[in-house]
């Protein structure tokens, strides 16, 4: 090998050296890089046509009913945040003119939170939408309406975790009421979700009311938390976030979708704002909850 060859050699033997460097610290093809096990995002069905309302009385629809299939029924009751128990009692509710999508094109919530793609699991409850979302790295997974706390007995808003849960539980208001699927979010004030009638507007004493359905779903999804003896808390729960201040005294949010069918359109935007102040606690508690998961 002459003298004048001996750079471009070195030379080739570095570039050499340093690929295979770079392909022993690439990950081999399908390794877990933290993303393959995370569920896939949920295949929903759009409307046949753009999502438009019109307005009946409660008591109209109500006589009909049972004309309606069930799905079409799930997404009037949800759009009036109302049960079928309670509809009939309203002077006035909306309809859709069309039933044929998945209850996700009727609620308000974005069907992706891109902010929230490292969240394993977060529940949304929105004041002036009433109705509630939750995501699962941050794509919608369900959604529904509620009703929540009344004037008087507000909902406080803010970031809570899930708690202890019941199946059937006594409410701390009134022994008389039988609370089902009641999943706490606030020990001290008793303040949690559960199945509960639905007049179709803020009626509770601070609690969150779902339609049955609803209320067993996220009891089932959410996670409790993990208590050392009876109150040392080892693992807090689901986070939850309440936000939004519904206009006691003024017309029902919903009802101004007649008009403009985005009228109450939550954008992932929004979201982001309301869990950037948070989101270092929500990642470290859901870190703390996968340890713990991992070493059993």
């Amino acid at each position: 090998m002459s003298s004048t060859n001996t750079p471009k050699f070195v030379a080739a033997l570095c570039i050499a050296a340093l690929s295979m460097i770079m392909v022993q610290c690439q990950p081999p093809s399908g390794t877990d890089d933290g993303k393959a096990n995370r569920p896939a995002p949920p295949q929903w069905r759009k409307p046949d046509g753009r999502v438009s309302y019109h307005v009946e009385q409660g008591k109209t629809w109500f006589k009909q009913k049972d004309s309606v299939d069930a799905a079409a029924r799930r997404i009037i009751l949800a759009v009036n945040r109302v049960d079928i128990d309670n509809i009939a009692s309203l002077d006035t509710i909306l309809v859709p003119d069309i039933h044929s999508g998945d209850l996700v094109y009727y609620m308000p919530f974005p069907l992706k939170v891109p902010y929230l793609e490292d969240v394993a699991k977060i529940i949304f409850f929105s004041y002036p939408a009433q109705s509630f979302g939750a995501y699962e790295y941050g794509h919608l997974v369900y959604t529904g309406p509620t009703n929540m706390g009344r004037k008087n007995d507000p909902t406080p808003p803010g970031l809570y975790f899930t708690n202890w849960k019941a199946e059937k539980t006594i409410s701390t208001f009134d022994d008389e009421w039988e609370l089902k699927w009641n999943f706490n979010i606030e020990n001290k004030k008793g303040v949690g979700w559960h199945q509960y009638a639905l007049p179709g507007y803020p009626a509770s004493h601070s609690c969150l009311r779902l339609l049955e359905e609803d209320a067993k779903f996220l009891y089932k999804w959410a996670d409790e938390w993990k208590l050392k003896g009876k109150d040392v808390v080892l693992l807090k729960g689901t986070p939850v976030i309440v936000f939004g201040e519904y206009p006691f005294g003024g017309e029902k949010p919903w009802l101004a979708l007649k008009d403009d069918p985005k009228a109450l359109d939550i954008s992932a935007s929004q979201l982001e704002e309301q869990v950037k102040p948070h989101l270092q606690q929500i990642l470290q508690v859901q870190e703390k909850r996968m340890q713990a998961d991992s070493a059993r």
